[in-house]
């Protein structure tokens, strides 16, 4: 799972609703760099040079220490470091709240260097490399830094307008930023043939409109109940990012038998944030609502059991105010 955090508030909590939740989504694997045999060449491995271990390995050499916490059941809560008297997960506590390497002040005085010598935001990638020089501390190696995509146009929103007659999707939670209207077709699963036990089936069905949209180059908007991409199907609708590649717009709701709380993109949002896709959370009262009935009369271009295909004779307009956290979606009349 993935999260975003800023170094300039760094003790912010992750998106967890428990510590439950965070140790059942921990990562407990990681890749390493094979520093064994050289192993027989295989062009067409991605993970050749590469070899896999569990985490707990990763303590052999003290790095661990700083990435983990360890469970405390006797208290129920968190500590930070890699202790002998639970199981850890992988948090990054030890760097971004107790910072035991001085991440967060090294970026905050990074960022503004590259911004002014790119100048515009940029992304940057690094890697901590464990000194083992005389210093014995760490080193920040730069890897890559590229200019961020800025979206262009006015995509500031007030509630107000999530109030709108023509609103066909109004979310007062939403992910991303930028205004689109390129999109004509919407991908829905069928609130009166929603059955939570069959979020695996859905899945596959929702794969098949991906694909054939995708072959087509027609983004689209994907709309379901619960999380979508939750590894629990009674959550959600487990699928994975191949799935949905071609949702450009991706809206989670609830419905009777499906009121997890709202994954706000966590289980995709490396893809969202880099993909610019934009995710919206209506969660069924005034301000933040779907209309059904004017979806349900829209022209089907494809149908399944449990997930229907319209395409509109005119595009939506998807818009989503970063800042303020609305976003919505609009029909021209």
């Amino acid at each position: 799972m993935t999260w975003s955090y800023s170094p300039a508030y760094p003790a912010a909590p992750p998106p967890f609703n428990s510590i439950t939740d965070r140790m059942r989504s921990t990562q407990n694997e990681f890749w390493a760099v094979n520093m064994g045999p050289t192993p027989v060449p295989d062009p067409m491995g991605e993970t050749e040079y590469l070899v896999s271990a569990g985490l707990i390995e990763g303590a052999e050499d003290g790095v661990l220490d700083h990435l983990v916490s360890t469970y405390d059941p006797s208290n129920d809560r968190l500590r930070m470091g890699n202790r002998s008297d639970g199981p850890v997960v992988l948090d990054f506590a030890p760097i971004l709240v107790g910072e035991t390497i001085a991440l967060n002040g090294l970026l905050r005085r990074l960022f503004p260097l590259a911004e002014r010598t790119a100048g515009c935001p940029v992304e940057i990638e690094f890697a901590l490399d464990k000194d083992s020089d005389q210093w014995g501390g760490y080193r920040l190696c730069l890897l890559q830094m590229r200019p961020m995509m800025v979206p262009e146009g006015d995509s500031r929103l007030v509630p107000a307008e999530l109030g709108d007659s023509r609103v066909v999707v109004a979310a007062d939670r939403a992910l991303g930023h930028g205004a689109r209207e390129d999109i004509r077709d919407v991908v829905y699963l069928k609130p009166a043939a929603f059955d939570p036990s069959r979020t695996r089936a859905i899945a596959e069905e929702v794969a098949g409109f991906n694909c054939t949209l995708v072959a087509e180059g027609r983004p689209y908007v994907l709309i379901g109940f619960g999380r979508w991409g939750s590894s629990d199907p009674w959550l959600g609708v487990p699928v994975t990012w191949g799935q949905i590649t071609g949702a450009k717009v991706i809206v989670e709701t609830t419905t009777r038998g499906m009121t997890p709380e709202a994954s706000q993109g966590a289980h995709f949002f490396h893809n969202i944030i880099g993909l610019g896709v934009y995710y919206l959370t209506a969660r069924g009262d005034e301000n933040s609502r779907i209309d059904w009935s004017w979806l349900d009369a829209q022209p089907v271009a494809g149908e399944t059991g449990h997930v229907r295909h319209v395409r509109l004779s005119k595009p939506l307009e998807a818009k989503v105010d970063g800042l303020a956290g609305l976003g919505l979606l609009r029909r021209s009349s």
